[in-house]
């Protein structure tokens, strides 16, 4: 049975920023990633806004908070030394009528709390002067707020790793995992559907939708650990090209109360495409499909605050799934990273329930695990 030193399971944008992270430490440090799918980012990792967050929402001192402050820092510097796409566009949270301008003050400080130090509030004057087409008396500005280009991130953080001398492995899904006290050892199905094992010094469960399983396989119960996840779709519509050069930055309602997420929003892709989402769709069924039905519901989101469309310029765009860990109509759930020593198992880094902000936090939540094994 092969030996390694650490075995990454999944290859989304956070178990490619770790194996990315890791594989420089040491050059005699073996490092494998195991991917169930043929490439990288299937999952939640290439179906999101594609957004690089400011960290404004999240309670103080939360994982989720901290990360995504770093995080952002560490993802523009990235963006820059590897000339990843990507642009700080800015975000304006709005309040649609007067009522709202309290939320917006409550998230200025919040924001503040957290270490994001250049929001601003606006009149309705000037959010008039931003985004003369959006109908909002006020707004909260986020100017280090952007998009990105996550596949480029992850194909250079692949190729990071790969460079550094890691192995990942494709097609290769893990279906068991024994402690073995020092170690694991880690079943695997191969390409051919032909089962293989090798054994690992560091565990580091990546694993996304799957992460949650991969931690039962050592016997975790999922309900007393708080580890069981929740999946929870959402859909994305998408306007015509005429429609979408009507706004220039990214556009939020205030974050829904429940906190099943920040509400349907506008984002902007890179090519200036202008879509809207997610909304939230708690489901054991994982699928991708767009519920054409569904933009009905998007239109009466937007159309308060985006007055110049149309329920007929609505059109299905794409659909993700998020790793929840907070049940529906549950309280606030944190970013789940722990190594496991508590529960008597030496060597194992859970990341569970990484939803967003967690392509804005890969970095920072890569130096975290670095971190947890020095």
């Amino acid at each position: 049975m092969e030996e390694v030193e650490i075995l990454i399971i999944g290859a989304g944008v956070i178990g490619l920023a770790i194996a990315a992270e890791l594989a420089k430490q040491s050059e005699d440090r073996s490092l494998f990633l195991l991917e169930r799918h043929d490439k990288f980012g299937q999952e939640t990792s290439s179906r999101n806004s594609e957004v690089i967050h400011a960290g404004i929402y999240y309670p103080a001192g939360s994982l989720k908070a901290n990360l995504c402050v770093e995080g952002n820092r560490r993802l523009y510097e990235f963006c820059r030394q590897w000339n990843i796409p990507h642009e700080r566009i800015g975000k304006l949270i709005i309040a649609r009528n007067e009522e709202e301008i309290p939320v917006l003050d409550s998230l200025l400080a919040q924001g503040r709390s957290n270490g994001v130090t250049d929001l601003e509030l606006l009149t309705q004057n000037q959010v008039t002067a931003l985004e003369p087409n959006i109908k909002a008396v006020a707004a909260l500005f986020s100017p280090s707020t952007g998009i990105i280009d996550s596949h480029q991130l992850m194909l250079r953080l692949e190729w990071l790793a790969l460079e550094q001398g890691a192995v990942i492995a494709y097609r290769h899904e893990v279906v068991g995992v024994d402690f073995q006290n020092p170690g694991y050892k880690v079943t695997y199905r191969n390409p051919a559907g032909q089962l293989e094992a090798i054994h690992c010094r560091w565990l580091i469960n990546c694993a996304g939708l799957n992460s949650d399983h991969i931690a039962s396989l050592l016997g975790i119960d999922l309900d007393d650990s708080g580890y069981r996840l929740y999946p929870c779709k959402g859909e994305y519509f998408s306007v015509a090209n005429s429609k979408s050069a009507l706004v220039s930055r990214l556009i939020y309602p205030p974050p829904l109360k429940e906190l099943k997420g920040l509400g349907i929003h506008a984002t902007k892709s890179l090519d200036g495409r202008l879509r809207f989402g997610p909304n939230a769709i708690y489901s054991e069924r994982l699928d991708y499909d767009v519920n054409a039905d569904h933009a009905q519901e998007f239109y009466n989101a937007v159309s308060t605050y985006m007055p110049f469309l149309k329920i007929t310029d609505f059109s299905p765009d794409m659909a993700g799934i998020r790793p929840k860990v907070q049940a529906p109509g549950g309280p606030f759930r944190d970013f789940i990273v722990c190594h496991e020593t508590e529960r008597g198992f030496a060597g194992l880094i859970n990341l569970i329930g990484i939803e967003s902000p967690g392509l804005t936090s890969s970095l920072s939540l890569a130096e975290m695990v670095k971190g947890l094994i020095a």
